[in-house]
C-alpha cells in the first residue's frame, strides 16, 4: 500500500478545537440532504465495525505473530452509506463482475480462491485500488494490541486477550462519542461471528464493560451486533483489512509497513484533526502490557 499524506482539512463550524471532524456532521450533507442527526432518530450518528488479527488464546504462541489485535473502525453513518459502501461495491463489480465476493486480508495476501492474480502487476494494481478506497474512506481507528508473550511473562494466563482489548476499545469509543456529543445515544458495535461459545463469552464481557466495569464506573450506551461474514458487510471487510498491518507495526516496528503509514492518519489521537498521525499511542492505539516506548496517557 502506498504511503499517503494527511487528509484535506474540512471546514466544520460546529466542531470544537481538538475534535475529529468527519463528513456530514452538520445539519445537511454535502449534497444538501438532511443529515442523519434528526430528532426522530433514537441512535447515534456513528456505526462501529470490529475485527481481529491473530489468535486470542494464551496456551500456544505463534513465534511469527505472538500478538492479538482488535480493531474498531468508526464511521459516520451518512458517509458510510453514501460513500464507503458504493466504493466497495463498485470495486467488486469492476474486478469480479458481481458483489458477492468477500474481501478477506488473509485470502488476498495468500492469493487464495478468487484472489489468484494473473501476475505481480495485476496484484499490485488490485492492492493499490483497494488501498485508495481505505484511504479515502473517512473513519476513526481505535485498536488494541495484546503482546501475549509479555502477558504470559507477567503470569496473567487467566487473562483473555480479546476481553482485555475489548475493554480498552470500548472506553476509547466512548471518549470519541463524548467529543461528538453523542455519548448518550445508543451506538451499535458490529463484530464478526466466531462460534456459539466464543460469541456468548464475548457478549457477556461486552455487557459487563457497558454495565460499569470500565474506568469511569458508568454505563456505556453500546449495543453489540453479531454479523456473519456472509452478510457481506463493507464495514466488517474494511476492519478485517486494517487489523493485520497494525499488528505488524508492533512486531516489526522498523520494517517496511506502508499500509500502517497510511493508517496512522486515521487513529484517534491526542491532538485531534490538526495532529493526524501524531500522539496516537496510548490513545487510538494501545499496546498491552505497555512497552517502555509507549507514551503515557
Amino acid at each position: 500500500m502506498a504511503k499517503r499524506g494527511s487528509f484535506k482539512e474540512e471546514s466544520q463550524n460546529s466542531i470544537a478545537p481538538g475534535q475529529f471532524a468527519l463528513p456530514f456532521e452538520g445539519r445537511t450533507s454535502e449534497e444538501g440532504r438532511p443529515a442523519l442527526s434528526s430528532p426522530t432518530t433514537p441512535f447515534s450518528n456513528y456505526i462501529v465495525y470490529v475485527d481481529e488479527s491473530g489468535d486470542h488464546g494464551l496456551e500456544t504462541l505463534d513465534p511469527n505473530y505472538p500478538i492479538f489485535v482488535l480493531a474498531f473502525c468508526i464511521f459516520h453513518k451518512r458517509h458510510y452509506a453514501q460513500s464507503v459502501v458504493p466504493s466497495v461495491e463498485m470495486f467488486k463489480f469492476k474486478h469480479f463482475g458481481h458483489d458477492t465476493v468477500l474481501l478477506h486480508e488473509h485470502e488476498i495476501r495468500k492469493e487464495k480462491g478468487v484472489f489468484r492474480f494473473n501476475d505481480r502487476l495485476h496484484k499490485e494494481a488490485f492492492i493499490d485500488e483497494l488501498t485508495e478506497i481505505i484511504y479515502t474512506s473517512k473513519f476513526i481507528l481505535v485498536s488494541c494490541v495484546i503482546d501475549k508473550a509479555r502477558l504470559r511473562e507477567r503470569s496473567q494466563l487467566a487473562s483473555n486477550p480479546y476481553h482485555l482489548a475489548l475493554g480498552f476499545c470500548l472506553e476509547t469509543l466512548y471518549e470519541f462519542l463524548e467529543e461528538k456529543k453523542q455519548q448518550d445515544d445508543p451506538t451499535h458495535v458490529v463484530v464478526e461471528c466466531r462460534g456459539k461459545k466464543e460469541d456468548r463469552d464475548l457478549e457477556l464481557e461486552f455487557r459487563r464493560v457497558c454495565a460499569g466495569a470500565n474506568r469511569w464506573g458508568k454505563q456505556l450506551p453500546f449495543n453489540i451486533i453479531f454479523g456473519d461474514k456472509r452478510t457481506n458487510s463493507s464495514g466488517l471487510q474494511l476492519a478485517d483489512l486494517v487489523a493485520r498491518p497494525i499488528g505488524l507495526s508492533v512486531i516489526r516496528p522498523d520494517g517496511l509497513n506502508r499500509a500502517f503509514e497510511m493508517l496512522k492518519q486515521k487513529f484517534f489521537c491526542k491532538g485531534g484533526r490538526s495532529k493526524l498521525g501524531i500522539d496516537y499511542e496510548g490513545w487510538g492505539l494501545k499496546i498491552f502490557p505497555p512497552q517502555e516506548s509507549e507514551k503515557p496517557r
